[in-house]
């Protein structure tokens, strides 16, 4: 759904909006189609729109700005918020000035609506060349996360069959399963923590000094509300199965969507399986063209794109609703505007029920500011779309793994009920023996009776197997890393040269992540807030408003730097209390707060040099 569609459906609370906020645009299209005059001004002074300016005033304030570098219009544009009131931070005010700013930046351009033929032949090349991969995935799936094959090509359809059916035919070795939750559980404790404080918000270089600091200040009341979105969302979870499929596949899909008013967040989150979608690259390698196909019947139909001319067959030839296939394209904007277009049609070239469901078999067409699918990949070879993930690299192992541990417990059976054999004599019956104690099985005289056969198979070899593999797969999958540690009694330098470690294993994969993942999802998570009008316009582009990660992984470098220095106030300290005295002290403990993330309320404030000054004159008097 989107966000037009899911304003309509969600009641309006008009004390939310007061002011400009009201007459701001509705709709991603608005900000396009709406007008562009007023909209496109830039704000002076007290921050009023000059609505009473003449056309020739317009005119030339419209040349200035064009003059204006890029960055010192994004300056200008936000530093009201430096200037507003902490309480009108989220209380509506934001809104109008995020409305407006969006409509100043898409007003008045055009957009090129892509053919319906050229999607068509979009995804069906992305899915061929998608096609390669689902065997791989499914191998992946099978035997390293079975309870959630997400490459399945035979889901179990909503209204259907009610699943809980056995997934573990095939395996007989549990390690694998077991370290890729325990390496997606780290990459959720590490990257996106579910306990937040996992990002915040920084002025930009190009902030002047005077508004810094109050800038700052609103920044972090932004970051709150922000994070009080995702602890009330389903974030934790949804993000919990994207990892699973990251790890596992290489390749995860995210999608958020706005929420209406009547739900506890803005947010809803929902992780989508790998066989639903196709993807494809930029040359600048943004995987943000998404195709998905939906399987939906008539009414489901109606309920997501009310406006779509839908087809008469609603039964197929039992009581069971029929059910489309639907493709969901969001592809990049090739005009000049920016942002995506969203083009819902029938996968049947439209001829479901003689062509009745639109021309061409278009369902719905719209567009967004944002694309709401976050697509991410672990790693990725040159010349390919889709990612590779650590379960590739150990899927010989495990695969391995599986049927020694197949042929141990094949063995094992033998060696407990044994092989045995007689001699067909007339008299033995072996159809007729039973193997069980205090049993009297009778021979003929002379006849050798039942014979053991001894096995041929040799346990001991098999555990030396058997453990070469496991550690093998741990390793690859990182489990023996960054999972929880078997020795309690570690001292401080160990834990930093464990963190060490994990940096420098997962610095490749998290600068990814930060790219594909971190990047687009506040930045959609910051754009809805916009459109709700709880925060104002925020461009994370470094100049003004910078974003900073804060999550475990990304302090691990600041900790490894302070006990480096701790190690070196420790070396100094030995010289004597002379050395000491030139490591100044009071600036040593607040830089190690700052690298050990503490807040800065639990320091002393700094004093101005004035008092800081009068204050050593009062000692030496005294």
């Amino acid at each position: 759904m989107t966000e037009r569609q899911n304003r309509k459906a969600r009641p309006v609370r008009p004390a939310r909006k007061t002011g400009v906020a009201a007459k701001g645009p509705t709709s991603d299209r608005a900000a396009i189609d709406g007008p562009a005059g007023n909209s496109a001004e830039t704000r002076h002074g007290d921050g009023r729109v000059g609505a009473g300016r003449t056309s020739s005033d317009k005119a030339e304030a419209r040349s200035e700005d064009v003059r204006l570098s890029r960055a010192d219009q994004k300056a200008a544009r936000f530093g009201r918020m430096a200037k507003e009131p902490v309480g009108r931070l989220g209380a509506g005010a934001g809104a109008g000035v995020g409305a407006s700013a969006g409509a100043g930046r898409n007003g008045g351009t055009k957009t090129s609506t892509i053919a319906i033929a050229d999607l068509r032949a979009r995804f069906r090349a992305a899915m061929g060349q998608k096609r390669g991969w689902m065997r791989h995935w499914q191998e992946c799936y099978e035997f390293a996360l079975p309870q959630r094959n997400g490459a399945s090509e035979q889901p179990v359809a909503s209204g259907g069959a009610s699943g809980g059916e056995k997934k573990f035919d095939r395996v007989f070795d549990a390690t694998a399963p077991d370290a890729v939750e325990q390496l997606a559980a780290s990459l959720m404790a590490e990257i996106t923590p579910p306990m937040g404080g996992w990002f915040a918000f920084e002025p930009g270089g190009n902030v002047a000094d005077a508004d810094r600091d109050i800038l700052t200040a609103r920044l972090a009341r932004a970051a709150s509300i922000l994070q009080g979105h995702f602890d009330r969302s389903n974030f934790s979870v949804e993000m919990h199965q994207a990892f699973l499929d990251l790890v596992t596949a290489g390749t995860a899909c995210l999608r958020l969507e706005a929420d209406d008013f009547l739900s506890p967040s803005a947010f809803r989150f929902g992780a989508v399986p790998l066989r639903d979608v196709a993807f494809e690259e930029r040359c600048d390698g943004r995987m943000d063209a998404v195709f998905r196909k939906l399987s939906l019947t008539r009414d489901e139909i109606a309920r997501q794109w009310p406006e779509a001319k839908l087809p008469r067959d609603d039964r197929d030839a039992g009581d069971s609703p029929k059910r489309y296939a639907v493709v969901e394209a969001v592809l990049p904007d090739p005009g000049i505007s920016g942002g995506y277009q969203l083009c819902v049609f029938f996968e049947d070239d439209g001829r479901v029920s003689g062509g009745l469901a639109g021309e061409d078999g278009v369902i719905h067409r719209d567009r967004f500011d944002v694309s709401p699918y976050i697509a991410f990949r672990w790693m990725k070879a040159p010349g390919e779309v889709y990612g590779r993930s650590p379960v590739m690299k150990a899927l010989p192992d495990i695969k391995t793994a599986n049927k020694v541990v197949e042929l141990v417990l094949k063995n094992a059976s033998i060696a407990v009920t044994g092989i045995w054999q007689a001699d067909d004599d007339g008299v033995l019956n072996p159809a007729a023996i039973r193997l069980v104690p205090g049993s009297i099985i009778p021979k003929a005289v002379g006849s050798a009776g039942l014979t053991p056969l001894d096995a041929p198979g040799r346990f001991d070899v098999s555990d030396l197997v058997l453990s070469d593999l496991r550690d093998r797969i741990r390793r690859c999958l990182l489990a023996d890393r960054l999972g929880q540690s078997d020795q309690p009694g570690m001292t401080a330098t160990e834990v930093l040269e464990r963190a060490s470690e994990n940096a420098r294993l997962l610095g490749a994969t998290y600068g990814r992540l930060q790219a594909e993942l971190l990047y687009p999802l506040i930045r959609r998570a910051i754009h809805i807030l916009v459109r709700r009008g709880e925060l104002p316009d925020m461009p994370l582009d470094g100049d003004v408003v910078q974003l900073r990660h804060s999550a475990p992984l990304a302090q691990l470098p600041k900790r490894v730097q302070a006990g480096q220095a701790m190690d070196w106030l420790s070396r100094i300290a030995t010289l004597g209390p002379e050395a000491l005295g030139e490591v100044d002290m009071p600036q040593m403990v607040r830089w190690l707060a700052d690298q050990f993330g503490v807040p800065d309320h639990l320091l002393r404030p700094v004093l101005p040099v004035e008092a800081s000054l009068e204050a050593g004159v009062m000692e030496d008097a005294v």
